[in-house]
C-alpha cells in the first residue's frame, strides 16, 4: 500500500495539529488528568489514521480487458437505468453511478482506454451524493473517452463532504484503462454514461472495486 500523491499536504497539517494537541495537553495535564490526556491522544490519532488510510493506493491486481468497461471508482453502485443527457450526448443513455463513501479507496481510474474529446468542470452544490439531483446538480468534472466508435463519459461528482474534485486528463490525450484520471477527497459518486443496449454486468447495491470490477462489456 502507498499513499497518493493527494495526501501528502493534508497528512503534514494533520500531523502537525496531532502534536501541537497533544504536547500541550500532556504537558499541562498529565500529572493531575492522565485519563483525559489519553482519551484525547487516541482521539486525535484515530483521525490522523482516518485520514492516511483515506488517501491509500492498495496493491490490486488490475483488470485489462479491451473488451470491458472497468469500474473507475471504488464503492456501491446505486443507480442503473436509462436518462437523458443533456450535457455532451444530449440523448438517451444507460447510466452506471457508483457511491463512494469515506472509508472507500477514492482513486479514479480511466474505465478504457482511448482518446480524451471532451473535459470540462462544473461548479454546483454539495447535495449528499446519492441524491438523484446530485448528478446534475452538485460539483462535478466530465470527460468523455472515446475508444473507436464507442463515447462513454465519466462524471466526478461532489457530495456533501467532497470539496475537492481533482482530474488530471485533457483533451487530446491518449489514455490506458485503469490508469489514473483523478481524485476526489471525502466521499463522493461517480457515473458512468454508456450507450444504449451496453450489456451491464453489476447489480444494484454490489460493491465494486475501482480498477478492477467489470462493470459493462462492450
Amino acid at each position: 500500500m502507498t499513499i497518493h500523491r493527494e495526501g501528502y499536504k493534508t497528512i503534514a497539517i494533520a500531523t502537525l495539529i496531532f502534536g501541537a494537541i497533544n504536547l500541550p495537553v500532556y504537558f499541562f495535564f498529565s500529572a493531575s488528568l492522565m485519563w483525559l490526556c489519553n482519551l484525547i491522544f487516541i482521539i486525535t490519532l484515530c483521525i490522523l489514521l482516518f485520514l492516511i488510510s483515506f488517501f491509500r493506493i492498495p496493491n490490486r491486481q488490475l483488470t485489462i480487458n479491451e473488451n470491458a468497461i472497468i469500474a473507475p471508482a471504488d464503492g456501491k453502485v446505486v443507480v442503473i437505468e436509462e436518462t437523458t443527457d443533456e450535457e455532451y450526448f444530449k440523448d438517451k443513455r444507460l447510466q452506471v453511478s457508483i457511491f463512494m463513501s469515506p472509508a472507500n479507496v477514492h482513486v479514479n481510474r480511466n474505465p478504457i482506454s482511448g482518446e480524451v474529446i471532451y473535459n470540462q468542470y462544473h461548479k454546483g452544490k454539495y447535495l449528499v451524493a446519492w441524491h438523484p439531483k446530485s448528478s446534475t446538480d452538485n460539483e462535478r468534472h466530465s470527460v468523455v473517452i472515446k475508444k473507436d466508435s464507442t463515447e462513454i463519459l465519466v462524471k466526478q461528482i461532489a457530495g456533501a463532504l467532497a470539496k475537492r474534485i481533482v482530474n488530471y486528463l485533457q483533451v487530446g490525450q491518449k489514455v490506458k484503462q485503469t490508469h489514473e484520471m483523478g481524485f476526489i477527497k471525502f466521499g463522493s459518486r461517480v457515473d458512468l454514461l454508456l450507450p444504449i443496449g451496453t450489456k451491464i454486468n453489476v447489480s444494484l447495491n454490489q460493491a465494486v472495486q475501482g480498477g478492477v470490477t467489470v462493470i459493462a462489456t462492450l
